[in-house]
């Protein structure tokens, strides 16, 4: 009861950062509570707590995702900023999937032909934040461009992104918002269209992965509820510290912090 309980809150709290969610539960669940659960399997649990996020950011979020929908149900009357939006959210999700998929079957491969023990994962999630840090440290601090300036190529490429980010470690915040910038976005368009572009990626997710692993017991409902709650308790503070700051050293202090232990 414990366990879900830290994990939950840990991902509540985290999922706002440019720090990897993903990365802190898979790393709390093998080093704090010694799971022995392989890599693949942690990934899909990691991805159940994103359910909780997923609802906190839904409530946050709800204004624009109902004139989303609205949008979507009456497309040839919407204007040409909105049909931007919505190709752009569409081929994101789409690109996501394709490349989730792609690393969860690499993953797979890699599971059977090598034993991944719980240092492997740890050093597995060190070297992806450090491929987050490299991507925060390379950001710019502000952007030119906009909703109405949105491409085609800017939802293939941040699907792709965000498709990657599946890998415990790689954080889908801070890699997404910093491909955005990279791209010349405004940082408010940039936090806001990158965790609107994960809602249909975690529900989507979760049910072409999670259907059936998971059983709603009292360990997985309270992860849940925990998630959820520190969620969204913490999303307004979490993503103005976010904007402000550059968690680019940070992360790479983390990273380095994660190396040092696998010698511990």
């Amino acid at each position: 009861m414990l366990e879900s309980i830290v994990l939950g809150s840990i991902q509540g709290i985290t999922e706002w950062l440019p720090i990897s969610s993903e990365g802190m539960v898979v790393l709390a669940k093998v080093n704090l509570f010694r799971s022995d659960l392989g890599i693949t399997d942690l990934i899909g649990y990691a991805l159940f707590l994103h359910l909780g996020t997923f609802f906190a950011a839904l409530i946050y979020f709800r204004k624009e995702v109902i004139s989303l929908l609205k949008s979507a149900l009456s497309y040839k009357k919407s204007d040409l900023e909105t049909k931007k939006q919505l190709k752009f959210y569409f081929l994101a999700t789409l690109f996501s999937a394709f490349a989730g998929l792609l690393v969860l079957l690499l993953l797979t491969e890699i599971k059977e032909g090598v034993d991944i023990t719980g240092k492997g994962i740890t050093l597995i999630v060190g070297i992806m934040l450090w491929i987050t840090a490299f991507f925060h440290l390379k950001r710019k601090n502000k952007g030119l461009r906009g909703f109405a300036d949105l491409r085609t190529s800017d939802g293939m490429l941040l699907g792709i992104v965000q498709g990657f980010s599946i890998l415990p470690g790689l954080s889908r915040s801070g890699i997404t918002i910093s491909t955005f910038l990279l791209r010349k976005f405004d940082e408010s368009k940039a936090l806001k269209m990158s965790f609107i572009m994960s809602l249909p990626a975690v529900l989507g997710g979760n049910i072409l992965l999670n259907m059936g692993r998971f059983s709603f017991n009292l360990e997985n409902i309270l992860a849940f509820l925990f998630s959820f709650l520190l969620g969204l308790l913490t999303i307004h503070l979490l993503l103005k510290i976010a904007k402000k700051l550059n968690f680019g050293l940070f992360v790479c202090f983390f990273g380095l912090l994660i190396a040092i232990s696998l010698f511990l």
